[in-house]
């Protein structure tokens, strides 16, 4: 009976993570209270997740990554980018590799993409070429040099718990650098000679929206930001009170102006004073000047119906229009929605987007299309990228939410450059405790932490923001799941079940079977719930075969890390897929080969490095 409810919950859980209808994180919770409800596990073993050693080593890694990344210490690529990339994609793509594969595998690669991605930006605008041939290749080399130690990834460290559970104890700290450094110079291989020429000399979105507009109007008066043409010229205006206006004496929230027009109010300037958001209790007076984003229609409507005057003959090229919108403590940014925010699908309007953050969105771009209008009732989709305006402080506020990634354009004006050096050397403390075994990483990671603060590479109050939430809140949700399949012995019952299907096939058959499996599922699901499924499960089918469950656990590790078919399946390539201005269907083209490729070869090398016999027993 307990076998059939574990299925049952297992099964409902995996509609409800591909439905994607609730946050995977808040459905790996419903799970973990399911199995409590049905008795599957104690209450203990239900919330044992949150106390667990993969869940706060991984907690510990985040604290890790943001202090380098506040101090600026991963900047210098930068500039050995730009010295040594030249201008062939091929180099470009090597260099890059080269350089963000070795950090993946100690930084956690989503907070390497996340700092990568502006820098990689700025270089391409430099060299004059379209980001959509780098981003891709940023997200796989980032992907492929995760998988080279226990921490690089948290789908590591939680194999590493799971390994502990099942008797094979903890995984050391560089148990995957054989395996990693190896899939890693395939996976490079792969990036620089084939990638080039399936992604091809396409320009990015911003360039080909540039050359669309050439023949009717001056491109330069555009808003570029990054790579990316945002077109405002047309929709960013200057409206002057005039004395007959009904507006002088109002607020701006009683005049209604942004709620009956399809008009934001980004600034209002006072005798040559800015005043910034918010305004809406801001009393109107006569020659007080508005900067607003609307239409020409809307503008026009405005000026006839409440007496305001636009400005004549108001050109703004695309630095003036910057330097327009980013007056005193206003600033432009890049916010992408991510896959699992809880913003997608909800309106701007509906969200009340402008009051929960205090910034105004300007334009929506969307792939290759860039939405200027009606945008408060554009419902939000992932990958979509809001260019907004605000104060400095609500722009960092946003830098706090796991809903939106704010994409920074070389601002390093709030880096902590002064403490580079001392955040490296804490990370290189952390890794050569683990490596020499003085401390578990568990400690050492959270010992790291601790130093982050007291050395002032990070604030007390900057933890909270550079935690994944909803990482660990997965993770403490999938944990009890692992310890329910063990204890109803559904684990044992799908083992038998594969067992009759292919236990007359060969060693290298079976390993890629659970490599095959495992890798679509991860293409559907997240990597850590696939790694909690499938691999309690293949080391049942290795021990019933009489072969080494450690081959086994690998060969799940791996796929469940190497997902490069859909901007779905790893965080890393959804980060990119707005950026990049990609379609899906790019991940498949230029991800596809390279899964088959590791699918093919990562069996063989599990063979090679750890054999398929069972080790024998120690005396």
């Amino acid at each position: 009976m307990s076998v059939f409810l574990t299925l049952g919950v297992i099964a409902i859980a995996l509609i409800f993570f591909v439905g994607e209808w609730w946050p995977v994180d808040f459905t790996a919770l419903m799970v973990a209270i399911a199995l409590m409800v049905l008795g599957l596990v104690t209450p203990e073993e239900g919330i044992s997740g949150f106390g667990n050693t993969a869940t706060v080593t991984v907690m510990a890694m985040f604290v890790l990554s943001a202090g380098v990344a506040r101090t600026g210490a991963l900047q210098t690529a930068r500039d050995f980018l730009i010295r040594w990339g030249g201008r062939s994609p091929r180099r470009q793509i090597a260099v890059m590799s080269l350089v963000v594969g070795p950090i993946s595998a100690i930084i956690n690669n989503t907070a390497v993409v996340a700092v990568f991605l502006p820098i990689v930006e700025d270089w391409c605008k430099k060299q004059g070429m379209s980001v959509s041939r780098l981003l891709m290749p940023l997200s796989f080399a980032a992907i492929l040099g995760g998988t080279m130690t226990v921490v690089g990834t948290s789908t590591n460290v939680l194999a590493s718990n799971l390994s502990r559970q099942l008797g094979y104890g903890e995984f050391h700290l560089l148990q995957f650098a054989g395996m990693g450094a190896l899939t890693f110079v395939i996976g490079a291989a792969y990036l620089t000679f084939v990638v080039p020429r399936l992604l091809g000399r396409r320009p990015s979105s911003g360039v080909r929206a540039a050359a669309e507009q050439a023949s009717i109007s001056n491109v330069s008066e555009n808003v570029v930001w990054g790579d990316r043409d945002y077109g405002l010229n047309d929709y960013v205006s200057e409206l002057v009170v005039a004395q007959r206006s009904n507006l002088v004496g109002q607020t701006l929230r009683a005049s209604e102006l942004q709620r009956k027009f399809d008009v934001d109010v980004l600034e209002l300037i006072r005798d040559g004073v800015h005043f910034p958001q918010p305004l809406a209790d801001k009393v109107l007076k006569a020659g007080d000047i508005l900067l607003v984003r609307g239409t020409s229609a809307d503008l026009l409507q405005i000026r006839d119906e409440r007496g305001l005057d636009i400005l004549p003959e108001v050109k703004f090229g695309k630095e003036a229009i910057a330097a327009q919108l980013e007056t005193g403590e206003e600033r432009i940014a890049e916010v992408l929605i991510l896959s699992n925010s809880r913003l997608i699908s909800s309106t701007l309007k509906d969200l009340r987007f402008r009051q929960r953050y205090n910034v105004t969105v300007l334009a929506i771009r969307r792939g290759q299309d860039v939405l200027r209008e009606r945008l408060g009732r554009v419902p939000l989709r992932f990958g979509d990228l809001l260019l907004v305006q605000g104060p400095r402080e609500s722009i960092l506020g946003l830098k706090t939410t796991r809903e939106l990634l704010v994409i920074d354009q070389a601002d390093r004006e709030s880096l902590r450059t002064n403490k580079a050096a001392i955040a490296v050397a804490i990370v290189a403390g952390v890794v050569g405790l683990a490596a020499l075994n003085w401390l578990p990483i568990v400690v050492g990671s959270l010992l790291g932490a601790v130093f982050m603060v007291l050395t002032g590479c990070l604030r007390p109050g900057e933890i909270y923001g550079a935690v994944r939430w909803d990482v660990i809140f997965l993770l403490a949700g999938l944990i009890p799941l692992g310890i329910a399949m063990e204890k109803s012995g559904t684990t044992r019952w799908l083992a038998d079940c594969l067992l009759a299907l292919g236990g007359n096939l060969s060693g290298y058959w079976v390993l890629f079977f659970f490599y095959v499996a495992t890798a679509l599922l991860t293409a559907v699901l997240s990597n850590n719930a696939s790694v909690v499924l499938m691999l309690p499960v293949a080391v049942n089918v290795a021990n019933s075969l009489q072969l080494n469950a450690i081959a086994f656990m690998f060969a799940v590790v791996f796929a469940a890390s190497h997902s490069y078919m859909t901007p779905l399946g790893y965080q890393t390539n959804t980060m990119v897929y707005g950026p990049g201005g990609y379609r899906f269907t790019d991940f498949i083209r230029v991800g596809a080969p390279l899964s088959l490729l590791l699918a093919a070869t990562t069996p063989l090398l599990t063979i090679w490095i750890y054999g398929l016999e069972m080790p024998a027993p120690l005396p």
